[in-house]
């Protein structure tokens, strides 16, 4: 089988693009006139494994949707296949996107779709773009019929998770820039301001206090060998970077975050809020649960909370039930197991679950809301602590002096 590259013409007048595989050129235009489509020009094109794997079988240069980009293309597809045919609504989009790497991505959908397959196998062309989970409630939409209603909620989905990206990285903005500024005076203090003053002193021939003495060698420590210490973070970066890398290390590395007892608490609300709405959204769906739950438990990065996804999903499929098997698993919120225990009971799960997802999502916000409002205040004081010593060793000797001249 060979791989032609095609412009036509659709019924409706539309050009198209594309690429369809057959024995030769007469076959590949036999194939395009069944679709019903006008051949204007056809070539011999790349293999598809060509045109799938970059030079060197390397894919760093493959072009791959953000977040922010896979959200709003979600949400345009929603709203276009409720009033047009899903050809037409990826055509429209391809037009009006402005980023080139993203054109590319839905032309290969859209082309996928016209040569007559599913959008689920269309998508899965893009892996790194559309993932399983993504994938997998778009092939339950179009097997029950539902696809402009799954793509609503997948919409949905998306951005809320996007608005608690965005909320999150808005509240470690401001304490992060700070910390950064207040790390940078430090040392611009210690490795500039103290090293002048303290030829000053050198003459005096004076004792000088032991808070002076002591500013005074962390300085030259942080003159003489700031090398070293640049030398000894790195490697304490990458061999913590390869001990994690081991599963054991990382699975007792990521139970002690959970522990933790700010950080912790962040962690596993964050992860029940976003498990507890795409459970809610699949549900809804007709999605199997079990599925869901492997599909999810796929996106998780807390290897801790990862293996308790796991052994929630083999319980289900022992015959248990999910409010069980979270409580079992000993790692989620309270609230979230007795409201899906309330769910499976009233058989409502779907809707339980989206409440508690909110419930969960507002207790983030007012928890991060209230640790930025106390961290803000804590760097400031600590970066006055340090500053304040600083100026006071090297005032303490002025003040000596000048006791001494006044004697």
């Amino acid at each position: 089988m060979a791989d032609f590259d095609y412009l036509a013409i659709d019924t409706r007048g539309n050009e198209t693009r594309g690429h369809v595989s057959a024995t030769d050129m007469e076959a590949a235009r036999a194939a395009l006139n069944r679709k019903r489509l006008y051949v204007v020009r056809i070539d011999p094109g790349a293999t598809p494994q060509a045109r799938t794997r970059p030079l060197f079988g390397l894919e760093l240069g493959r072009p791959k949707m953000s977040g922010k980009q896979l959200t709003l293309f979600t949400r345009q597809l929603a709203t276009l296949n409720r009033v047009s045919p899903l050809e037409e609504s990826l055509r429209t989009i391809t037009r009006q996107t402005e980023q080139e790497s993203v054109r590319a991505i839905v032309q290969t959908v859209h082309t996928a779709v016209v040569e007559g397959r599913r959008l689920a196998d269309a998508m899965a062309r893009e892996p790194k773009s559309f993932p399983p989970l993504y994938r997998a409630m778009v092939a339950a939409g179009e097997s029950s019929g539902t696809l402009p209603q799954i793509m609503e909620r997948l919409s949905t989905l998306l951005e809320r998770q996007a608005e608690i990206r965005g909320k999150l990285l808005t509240a470690m903005a401001y304490p992060s820039v700070l910390a950064t500024v207040a790390l940078g005076v430090v040392l611009a203090l210690m490795t500039f301001v103290v090293p002048q003053v303290v030829e000053q002193f050198d003459t005096v021939g004076q004792e000088l206090p032991l808070l002076t003495r002591v500013v005074i060698g962390l300085s030259d420590v942080l003159v003489g060998w700031w090398w070293l210490m640049l030398l000894t973070l790195i490697a304490i970066g990458v061999g913590a970077w390869a001990a994690l890398r081991q599963p054991p290390i990382r699975l007792a590395f990521d139970s002690w975050l959970l522990r933790v007892p700010l950080l912790g608490r962040l962690l596993r609300d964050l992860h029940a809020a976003r498990m507890a709405r795409t459970l809610s959204t699949m549900v809804a769906s007709r999605l199997p649960l079990l599925e869901g739950l492997s599909l999810t438990a796929g996106t998780i990065h807390n290897r801790r909370l990862k293996a308790a996804s796991d052994e929630i999903t083999e319980s289900i499929r022992g015959g248990g039930s999910l409010s069980a098997a979270m409580r079992r698993a000993g790692v989620f919120p309270p609230l979230l197991v007795y409201l899906a225990a309330s769910g499976e009971a009233a058989g409502r799960l779907d809707e339980m679950l989206e409440r508690a997802a909110d419930y969960l999502e507002r207790e983030f916000d007012r928890f991060t809301a209230t640790a930025m409002s106390l961290l803000e205040p804590l760097i400031i004081v600590i970066m006055g602590a340090i500053v304040a010593t600083i100026v006071l060793s090297i005032l303490l000797p002025i003040l000596q002096l000048n006791t001494l001249a006044g004697q």
